[in-house]
């Protein structure tokens, strides 16, 4: 008999949290396990989910919410009907507690990382924070190791917590034709190396950084565009810097790009420099899939991912010339390059793949099974 599992995301678009449930949902063994997919209605999430043959629960009060009493109840309704022997949230504690009280069994992931606030991480709020957390879940995915050392910060239990790393399908080559024509989509020169940088466009993904430290290559005369890819809150303000220093046609806003694959097919190294909250970015294990070497700051997941001198550089976050120095290196050295393209494309296929993820997922559930 299959195992019944429901996987929930609060999310109406498409972040990295849904780009893990996709890849999880295009994994899975159904064979082992029959698989419904509980999203808010008209989430973006929908077309894709539906597309691989996965059927989709549609509910109100849950749109990028965690909690949402109304919502309680609304769902303990579902999963009263549907039961589940598995509840899988991917931030939700609306269905953590309806599923907790319909008594199926609860995973819930973090797929954030960021410092915890005061409240939840001294004193009386750990102790409360660590008494919710612990009851409304049997087990706790972390994406990175950072995202472990936030969950027991704030008072949950080691033992309730394991680590499954986020990983991704890897990305094909494309043809020397086809690579022409995508570089010609986006004004790389010939002779030209690309830097790219895809992350939401918020403040604390460090794009400043990477702009100062852009402007220091090509002040030195390297030759290279430099790519933001991605839409946010911080967007106008970005491009009003790079357009005080004049360098509108060196870096280049790309917006949103659904194929984003095309960018990384020239792209030659990724940056990385959050400063506020970061997981396992996908993008920089897509490019490694690639074999492309990526510069981090050392915030959050990013040790996880890139190993310092090995498939890239990790600096100090809220550093441009460190950014710059490293990126320069990797922009000018090219046997130092291909050694650490190769070493990228080998420790993907070793840890990053989709199917390690959802391979290492699938073993919790049929472990709580067993139980």
């Amino acid at each position: 008999m299959r195992i019944k599992v429901i996987e929930v995301s609060s999310d109406t678009n498409i972040g990295g949290a849904g780009k893990c449930l996709l890849t999880l949902l295009d994994n899975f063994d159904y064979s082992k396990f029959e698989v419904k997919a509980l999203i808010p209605r008209n989430s973006l999430l929908k077309p894709s989910i539906e597309k691989l043959g996965v059927q989709v629960i549609e509910v109100d009060g849950i749109a990028d919410k965690s909690l949402d009493f109304t919502a309680i109840r609304e769902l303990k309704k579902i999963f009263k009907r549907e039961k589940p022997d598995i509840v899988h949230t991917h931030a939700s504690m609306s269905a953590r507690i309806a599923a907790k009280q319909s008594g199926a069994k609860v995973i819930y992931t973090r797929h954030s990382v960021f410092p915890p606030s005061k409240r939840i991480s001294k004193g009386i709020g750990k102790a409360i924070n660590g008494i919710i957390n612990n009851h409304y879940a049997d087990k706790i995915i972390a994406v990175a190791e950072a995202a472990k050392d936030n969950l027991t910060a704030t008072g949950i239990k080691d033992d309730k917590i394991d680590v499954i790393l986020n990983g991704v399908d890897g990305l094909l080559p494309v043809s020397a034709d086809e690579e022409r024509i995508i570089k010609k989509r986006f004004e790389l020169p010939e002779g030209y190396k690309a830097v790219s940088i895809v992350a939401r466009l918020e403040d604390i993904k460090g794009h400043d950084y990477f702009i100062e430290a852009a402007d220091m290559l090509l002040r030195k005369g390297i030759k290279a565009r430099f790519y933001i890819a991605g839409t946010g809150s911080y967007e106008a303000h970005l491009k009003e810097t790079v357009k005080k220093l004049n360098r509108q046609e060196q870096i280049i806003f790309t917006g949103f790009i659904s194929d984003i694959d095309k960018l990384m097919s020239i792209t030659d190294v990724q940056a990385n420099a959050s400063f506020g909250t970061e997981a396992t970015s996908l993008a920089l294990l897509e490019g490694m899939s690639l074999g492309i070497p990526a510069v981090v700051s050392d915030f959050g997941g990013n040790p996880g991912v890139i190993k310092n001198g090995e498939n890239g550089f990790v600096v100090p976050k809220q550093n441009a010339r460190a950014l710059a120095e490293k990126l320069e290196m990797l922009l000018t050295d090219e046997n130092m390059y291909a050694n650490m393209s190769e070493k990228a494309k080998q420790i993907f296929k070793e840890i990053f793949t989709a199917s390690a993820m959802t391979k290492k997922t699938e073993a919790l559930y049929i472990e709580m099974m067993r139980r």
